[in-house]
């Protein structure tokens, strides 16, 4: 007897209640309240017949989770994402990189790294993070090293020290 194995398939947004819906809860919670991958799928807009917006912005997750910087052939390698909404993703990237503060955050105690890397914690995967210092004590990157599973994750020294030594050059 064989059984078939299926993946979970991601939930549409109109299958959602009006009240969990991305742009809903946006308006009511704020931004601060959804995670990466709702954020993504508020950008993204809508899917297409075959993939829900939510399977589309969790793949995109994964590419910016996984690598440093993205390409536009990276973003056009996602199933679902056509070149205007790859472009859009590309330039609201590109205009938040730019905006950030001039100053780096300085850290000082260890509380001071949370508000940095809060946004790991819906991931449904243990991430292992590096955040690289420099000598005054800001903020140069913050770096996932390694992702897991469910409850754990494993990662090798190289990996960690990888991150670090690229940044400094």
């Amino acid at each position: 007897m064989k059984y078939l194995i299926t993946q979970p398939t991601e939930q549409r947004i109109k299958e959602m209640a009006v009240c969990d819906r991305p742009r809903e809860r946006m308006l009511s919670r704020g931004a601060e309240s959804l995670s990466d991958q709702e954020l993504l799928a508020i950008l993204i807009g809508s899917g297409n017949r075959e993939r829900s917006v939510n399977a589309i912005a969790k793949d995109l997750m994964e590419i910016l989770d996984t690598k440093a910087s993205i390409s536009n052939e990276d973003l056009l390698g996602i199933p679902g994402l056509g070149m205007a909404k790859a472009t859009l993703i590309a330039a609201s990237l590109e205009l938040g990189r730019r905006r950030l503060p001039a100053k780096r955050r300085q850290i000082s105690t260890p509380s001071d790294i949370f508000p940095l890397i809060r946004h790991y914690a819906t991931r449904m995967q243990e991430h292992f993070l590096s955040v690289c210092l420099n000598g005054a004590h800001e903020v140069l990157s913050v770096n996932v090293c390694s992702i897991g599973l469910v409850n754990r994750t494993l990662v090798h020294p190289r990996d960690v020290l990888a991150s670090t030594l690229i940044q400094s050059y």
